[in-house]
């Protein structure tokens, strides 16, 4: 079966633990879900069609050609997120 896979998604999953355990932010599930989606949306998608096997081999690729552009954004919108927290006192 074939699919069709935006990987850039898959790279900054694979991305966001690293480089959030390395700043001083909220981890908690919303700022995270927050973090990522303002990360994709300023990063171009790249759009594969691939079938289950090639999942994997086909992230590793990406992720060595897009590193820097993927942390740059990860980082960008963590300070974002952390300067406008969306998740209840408490949350955290």
């Amino acid at each position: 079966m074939y699919y069709l896979k935006n990987y850039m998604e898959e790279v900054v999953d694979s991305k966001i633990d690293l480089v959030l355990n390395s700043m001083d932010v909220c981890k908690c599930d919303k700022c995270k879900l927050d973090i990522k989606a303002i990360a994709l949306n300023s990063l171009s998608p790249h759009y594969v069609v691939t079938d289950k096997g090639n999942l994997y081999s086909k992230l590793k690729e990406m992720e060595a050609q897009f590193e820097v552009d993927i942390e740059t954004a990860i980082i960008k919108a963590a300070m974002t997120v952390s300067n406008n927290p969306r998740h209840q006192d408490g949350e955290e």
